[in-house]
C-alpha cells in the first residue's frame, strides 16, 4: 500500500538503500519517505545499524603440537556514512570476518605453547581485532569488540591437563601434611624434654628436702641427747625408717612376697646402704 502511494517506511537503526533506475541514487534514514517509482524509484535493501555478534570456532595446532579450538566472538556494525559501501561491495559479511578471524588465529596460536596460548589470548584477540579492523574498514564495517572466549584442548588432552593437576595439589598436600606431622612430633619432643627437666627438679628439690629434714633431726636429738654423735642418730633415723617401710609392705593388701636378709648384720648393712645413697643425691644435688 506504500509503494502504491510512492511512500515508503524505514525503521529506526536501519537504513534503506535507494536505486533510481538500477543504480544507486541515495541512503534513506529512519522515517517516512516518498518514492515516485514511475520515475524509476525503488528499494533494493534495507542495512541494520545493530552491533551484531558472530562467534567464530577454529581448529589450530600449538607450537608443542596439541590441537586446540579456538572459539573467537567478533561484535560488528555497518556505518551509517558507509551504508553504500556496506550493501554493495561485501556480499558476505560474516563468511569474510570468518576468513580473516582463520588467518590470523592460525598464524598466531602455532606459534605459542600450550600454557602460552590460554595466557595470551587477549593478545590474540587484539591480533584479530586489529586485521579486521583494517579490511573491514573499507566495506564500511566497524569492528567493535573482538573476545577469545573459549580456547577449548583436544579431549585426551584435557584429561591429562587435569590428571596433572590433580597430582600437583595431591603432591602439595602430602608435603602441608608431613610438614604438620614434623612440626607436631617436634613440639612433642619438645614438651617431653621440659616434663622431664621438671620432673628432675621436682626429684633433686625432694631430695633436697629429705637430707635437710634428716640434718635438723640430726642436729636436734644431738642437742637434747648429750653424749651421743651425729652417726648414732642417723643409725637409728635409718632403721626407724626400715622397719617402717617393712611395716607398710606388710600391710598392703595386693603386696607380694618380698625376700630380703634380715638380721641384726643385715640391718646395720641396710642403714650403711641408705646413708651411702642420700649422701650421694645430697652431693649431686
Amino acid at each position: 500500500m506504500g509503494n502504491l502511494f510512492c511512500c515508503v517506511q524505514v525503521d529506526q537503526s536501519t537504513v534503506a538503500v535507494k536505486e533510481r533506475f538500477g543504480k544507486f541514487d541515495d541512503v534513506l534514514q529512519p522515517g517516512c519517505h516518498c518514492l515516485p517509482w514511475i520515475l524509476g524509484s525503488r528499494l533494493v535493501g534495507h542495512l541494520s545499524l545493530r552491533v551484531q555478534q558472530l562467534d567464530v570456532r577454529c581448529e589450530t595446532k600449538t607450537k608443542d603440537n596439541v590441537f586446540v579450538t579456538v572459539v573467537a566472538s567478533v561484535q560488528y556494525r555497518a556505518l551509517a556514512n558507509q551504508a553504500s559501501d556496506a550493501f554493495y561491495k561485501l556480499s558476505n559479511t560474516e563468511g569474510q570476518i570468518q576468513a580473516y578471524v582463520f588467518d590470523v588465529i592460525r598464524a598466531s596460536v602455532p606459534r605459542l605453547d600450550l600454557d602460552d596460548v590460554f595466557e595470551q589470548k587477549n593478545e590474540i584477540a587484539k591480533a584479530v581485532e586489529g586485521e579486521l579492523e583494517k579490511a573491514m574498514s573499507t566495506y564500511g564495517y566497524e569492528i567493535v569488540q573482538t573476545l577469545i572466549v573459549d580456547i577449548e584442548p583436544d579431549v585426551h588432552v584435557k584429561r591429562v591437563m587435569n590428571e596433572i593437576n590433580a597430582a600437583a595439589r595431591l603432591r602439595l598436600a602430602a608435603n602441608k601434611k608431613a610438614e604438620a606431622g614434623k612440626i607436631l612430633q617436634i613440639k612433642r619432643a619438645e614438651g617431653e624434654a621440659e616434663s622431664k627437666y621438671l620432673a628432675g627438679l621436682g626429684i633433686a628439690r625432694q631430695r633436697q628436702a629429705i637430707v635437710d629434714g634428716l640434718r635438723d633431726s640430726v642436729l636436734g636429738f644431738s642437742e637434747n641427747v648429750p653424749g651421743t654423735s651425729a652417726k648414732d642418730v642417723m643409725d637409728m633415723v635409718l632403721v626407724t625408717q626400715y622397719f617402717d617401710t617393712m611395716k607398710d609392705i606388710g600391710a598392703a593388701s595386693k603386696s607380694s612376697a618380698v625376700f630380703i636378709p634380715h638380721g641384726p648384720g643385715a640391718v646395720r648393712d641396710v642403714a650403711s646402704q641408705i646413708r651411702e645413697g642420700l649422701l650421694q643425691a645430697s652431693s649431686v644435688s
